[in-house]
């Protein structure tokens, strides 16, 4: 029992687990730096998951990845090389959101059930579309993202459960709570900001 407390699975786990906890309490501080916790993290999920046979969420870990590099750099320097602000979606951005949810869902989906032994091509598939569009929003520093995330990490934690994967699992119910927290943060910061421009105006 001892024994299967310290295999590389279960060790890789809580190091991305440790990182990955780091990076979500940045981004709900608001704090750039978040995405590089986040990229050490996601190497390290690469390999939990392929050896794990989730293999959409191999793909949504790569897509994190590219997600991640772009969030960083545009958080830094925006459109006009300045610091991009917390923001609503436009009806624009929520149309993109959504259809990259059916988008993702139905190629996944396909995917897993025809081309994989994924023994939960439909589940993998819907955890993996609401957290790509999740990653898209927070990209663009969107404060819906954390709505998207949320319906994600809800919907896996039961999966992660059925893969064995406790610690991810564990993980999973934090961040739920984070995205919850952070919401409201971010919520927060908006009505302070739109005070001041209103202060000001």
């Amino acid at each position: 029992m001892i024994d299967e407390l310290f295999t590389p699975l279960v060790i890789m786990q809580w190091l991305g687990t440790s990182f990955g906890v780091v990076q979500v309490l940045l981004a709900r501080k608001n704090n750039s730096n978040n995405y590089l916790f986040g990229i050490i993290s996601i190497l390290i999920s690469l390999w939990v998951l392929y050896q794990s046979g989730l293999y959409a969420d191999i793909l949504l870990n790569l897509y994190y990845l590219i997600m991640s590099i772009y969030g960083w750099f545009y958080w830094k320097l925006g459109k006009q090389n300045e610091e991009a602000p917390i923001s609503y979606s436009d009806k624009k951005e929520h149309s993109i959101a959504l259809g990259i949810v059916l988008g993702c869902f139905l190629l996944m989906a396909y995917w897993l059930s025809q081309h994989t032994d994924s023994d939960v091509p439909y589940w993998d598939a819907i955890v993996c579309a609401f957290a790509w569009a999740g990653m898209w929003l927070m990209a663009k520093r969107k404060i819906e993202n954390w709505v998207y995330l949320n319906i994600s990490n809800f919907i896996a934690v039961p999966l992660l459960f059925y893969k064995g994967l406790y610690i991810y699992a564990g993980l999973t119910i934090f961040l739920f709570m984070v995205a919850v927290s952070g919401y409201l943060k971010w919520r927060k910061i908006l009505a302070n900001e739109n005070g001041r421009d209103y202060a000001q105006a």
